[in-house]
């Protein structure tokens, strides 16, 4: 189902609010509004009568939900048993106690005019009708389910549809007679032809009865005195037989043979002893003996050693056994998979939207802000623009203890694309719009009603005794509060496209306009960056500039003539329509003319904001905090110089809207022409996704890991390494649309794909293929937010594009490390960049030799070819060199004295 029925409760709610409001107007209007009530109260249609089921009704079915009608997945109810039989009366009482929040109040209607007195709740294993569960509406319907109807056969029954009376007749004895199959049958049978051995074994005569002697003897005195019988497979029993024919008679046949066992009178026996001790003497003699005074003597040491150790440890501890990891605690296999804890949904603020961000209230348990954005293309947009400007775009907050009204609504000016909770202040909101502006919220006056949300309305729970009624707490419900955003930068100065992504810096340094990191002395968080596919990186400054008199006046006398409303914060008036960014990056290409268009993008100081130790901060820090807020007193420092640092990391990745990974640095340099600032080229470009990048995340364990997602496949990079990735997947069967790395295991992250499954991987485990894939709805995968609630309570929130919120637990065996996990991930990266180091240099010796080989060509062609000579020339040259061999031999002998020169004449 695209659509979840619990949001229909929250429209009386709406419709008597409207109806407070109507009151003022005149008639007319209020008439108009009457019939806009008894629309929005007529109740959601959630059947599946659109498919042709109008008797079946998706639910969902909480845990919570599953324990009180005993039907837990996997427990009560399974795949093969699908069906559970409950109570009307038992449901129309959990509707009255648990009010709105009971997973049957959808289907209130339908479960009071039921004609029976059982309802059937049958398990939706498949998400056939989109929920975990449905309800069968008709009694026709439930008895099809519970007792199909048999295949009837042809000659099963008669035309009237009776069965027919089956008469025994006894067999009766007839003569056999022979048609020829006992000669194939003895032909075909197995019979003996071999003569068999007989053995005769005789002992003579003498023998029998004769003493025996036996004595002890040393086995290792003796060669192979002992031998050890140990323990091996017998291939005997591995043999397997050739196929072979065989005739078998059904009468055994008839064989002759005898047993014979010698007989023993019975007679009752019994057996009586007692150990044999000294006498009084012998103890005696043996206790006063010097050779048990030197054993204990010799042994007191060695028996006080071991008493202590069995004291300080236990003796009996295996181990070797404990080397190992106990695999029973984790559940085993089916304890891997994620279990769905809660899911938001309302039909009304997110009928057709999407989900386009989650991020969890930073210190609040329970607590999940979402931005939602129409669900239309780029043309329809631009088509409905005019309508689109009626409807609000909304961050919704949800409470786990309200999973069908929102506890609060923020106003945005155009629908969120990316937001996230400041850091130092979880009440300071900033988000990214869909036309590039970015927006400020200040959530401090409903601080206390987040807190209060997981207790009921009040502080108070809902007990037996306050408990409202089933009709109560339909017509009281609850209105969310609107909280507009306090302040919203200049259309003019900020981006020209969609915010895709947005980041708080962390609050020990501070950038100025040369893209230099300064000490900040304010302690919080002031500065955000942003990025669009407008070809910008931008960096903001939320604090108040320092204007001069006149400027001031001018100011007072503008806000003098525009006010702003009274609900509103003025946390951040001085930015309203008049915030600028404070530096601008463009990252342009090297090869072209043109610019990449960021879409995501990843500091090294993401997931490590670490506060300097300073005095001038200890000393400032008392003085921002008198009003309560921070942030209501920030103004961007004095001519005073800051202190310069050095050592923050200014290098960054960006994943583009083409599929490229950046890694550049968002310094500023001076123009050699013009002298003005401009940005660096980026130092690296890879172009490895086939599509568009959703996701650049550092991992929360190694701050140089970096996922990326896109396309059809995920890297996985490590900063400082510049020859490609170190870790690259296959084509995927769908596209990937988001990820995010594990918070509690380093080797395990979730991709989310367009088909609705999520996709985990754990290196330690498999590097080519995900380790499981488990679906969790039926469109497609928008965004992925973990968070670690306890060391035994983690959650994972997960987004679909039908405006759905899922939020799922974590299994121990994905929560938990094993030991030395982290280390052994490291190793696994290390070992990695070896392997593409030597790729690389061989690369390199490849190109080398064929560069080579191509030079050896071009010499061989260049290369003089002599012309070959003839005969006569051939052996004239080998008689000159022949006599020159002669007059060289002469030389060497005559200055070795074994050759005279005038006997040389003489002959």
């Amino acid at each position: 189902m695209s659509e979840s029925p619990v949001s229909g409760k929250s429209s009386s709610a709406k419709g008597s609010a409207k109806k407070l409001k109507g009151e003022t107007k005149t008639k007319s209007s209020a008439r108009g509004k009457r019939k806009q009530l008894a629309k929005k109260d007529e109740e959601v249609d959630i059947s599946m009568a659109s498919i042709g089921h109008p008797e079946i009704f998706p639910l969902v079915f909480t845990e919570k939900t599953q324990e009180i009608f005993n039907c837990r997945v996997n427990e009560d109810i399974t795949e093969e048993n699908p069906f559970k039989l409950l109570k009307k009366e038992d449901v129309i009482q959990d509707m009255k106690t648990r009010a709105a929040i009971s997973d049957f109040h959808p289907v209130k209607k339908v479960v009071l005019e039921y004609p029976g007195e059982e309802l059937l709740i049958v398990l939706d294993a498949e998400f056939r009708y989109g929920q975990n569960f449905y309800l069968v509406a008709t009694e026709e319907a439930k008895e099809n389910l519970l007792n199909p109807p048999e295949p009837v056969e042809g000659g099963g029954e008669t035309k009237e549809g009776t069965p027919e009376e089956f008469v025994y007749k006894p067999p009766v004895h007839k003569p056999w007679v022979s048609l020829g199959s006992e000669k194939e049958v003895e032909e075909e049978s197995v019979k003996e032809t071999v003569t068999k051995i007989k053995y005769e074994i005789s002992r003579l005569r003498r023998e029998f009865g004769a003493a025996v002697t036996f004595t002890d003897r040393n086995a290792s005195n003796v060669k192979d005195g002992y031998i050890e019988c140990i323990s091996y497979q017998d291939k005997n029993f591995n043999i397997k037989q050739l196929e072979r024919d065989v005739g078998a008679q059904v009468v055994p046949q008839v064989r002759e043979t005898s047993t014979q066992t010698k007989w023993m009178y019975p007679r009752n026996a019994t057996t009586q002893y007692f150990p044999r001790e000294f006498s009084n003497e012998e103890k005696e003699q043996c206790l006063s003996s010097d050779d048990l005074k030197e054993f204990i003597t010799s042994v007191s040491l060695r028996v006080e050693i071991a008493l202590q150790q069995n004291e300080i440890m236990n003796a009996f501890f295996d181990d070797w056994k404990a080397l190992a990891e106990d695999e029973s605690s984790f559940g085993g296999k089916s304890d891997a998979y994620l279990k769905e804890y809660q899911s938001f949904t309302d039909l009304h603020s997110l009928k057709n939207r999407t989900v386009t961000c989650i991020c969890w209230h930073p210190t609040i348990y329970g607590i999940i802000a979402v931005s939602v954005t129409e669900r239309l293309t780029y043309e329809d947009r631009v088509n409905l623009s005019g309508k689109l400007l009626l409807g609000k775009s909304l961050i919704l907050f949800w409470s786990f203890s309200d999973p069908i009204h929102p506890q609060l609504l923020l106003e945005c000016p155009e629908d969120i694309f990316c937001f996230q909770f400041c850091p130092s202040d979880p009440n300071i909101i900033a988000g990214g719009c869909i036309n590039g502006q970015v927006a400020l919220w200040d959530i401090s006056e409903y601080e206390e009603k987040l807190q209060n949300a997981k207790t009921g309305a009040g502080g108070s729970k809902n007990t037996a005794v306050n408990m409202p009624s089933f009709i109560q707490a339909q017509q009281s419900g609850k209105e969310p509060h609107f909280v507009r955003f306090c302040a919203v930068s200049s259309i003019e100065y900020g981006h020209k496209a969609v915010v895709t992504d947005i980041h708080w810096l962390p609050d020990y340094f501070e950038v100025n306009k040369m893209g230099l990191t300064f000490e900040n002395r304010a302690g919080v968080c002031v500065q955000l960056v942003t990025c669009s596919a407008d070809c910008l990186i931008l960096f903001w400054d939320i604090r108040a500039p320092k204007l001069s008199v006149q400027a001031s006046s001018e100011k007072t006398k503008e806000e003098k003539a525009i006010e702003a409303p009274p609900d509103v914060p003025t946390t951040f008036t001085h930015l309203d329509l008049s915030w600028r960014p404070l530096m601008k990056i463009n990252l342009s290409k090297s090869d072209t003319s043109g610019d990449y268009s960021p879409t995501r993008i990843s500091f090294t100081e993401e997931h490590y904001h670490y506060k300097i130790q300073d005095k001038a901060q200890s000393q400032l820090q008392p003085e921002l905090f008198i009003d309560g807020s921070p942030y209501k007193q920030l103004r961007v420092p004095s001519a005073k110089p800051l202190k310069l640092l050095e050592n923050v990391p200014t290098n960054f990745f960006v994943g583009t809207e083409d599929g490229e990974l950046i890694y550049s640095d968002w310094k500023m340099e001076r123009e050699s022409d013009t002298g003005r600032l401009i940005s660096q080229k980026p130092a690296n470009k890879y172009t490895i996704h086939d599509g568009i990048v959703n996701t650049v995340q550092r991992s929360p364990f190694f701050k140089d890991i970096i996922l990326s997602i896109g396309g059809w496949n995920f890297a996985i990079w490590k900063e400082g390494v510049t020859g490609g990735p170190i870790l690259q997947s296959c084509c995927s069967p769908k596209r990937y649309t988001v990820g995010h790395w594990s918070l509690s295991r380093a080797g395990v992250f979730f991709i989310g794909r367009e088909d609705g499954n999520i996709d985990i991987w754990d290196l330690l485990e498999k590097t080519h293929e995900p380790s499981q894939t488990q679906n969790i709805s039926i469109s497609m995968i928008t965004c992925i937010k973990p968070w670690i609630v306890s060391s035994k309570q983690h959650f994972l929130a997960i987004s679909d594009d039908l405006g759905t919120l899922h939020i799922l637990e974590i299994s121990w065996t994905l929560s938990h490390p094993s030991s030395n996990e982290r280390a052994s991930v490291l190793h696994y990266f290390e070992r990695e960049v070896k392997h593409l180091d030597y790729f690389e240099q061989r690369q390199e010796f490849r190109a080398r030799e064929r560069k080579e080989i191509e030079l050896e060509k071009q010499r061989n062609k260049t290369s003089v070819v002599h012309p070959q000579k003839s005969k006569e020339q051939m052996e004239e040259q080998m008689n000159m060199d022949y006599l020159e061999f002669l007059e060289l031999e002469k030389k060497v002998l005559i200055d070795l004295g074994l050759l005279r020169e005038p006997e040389r004449h003489a002959s």
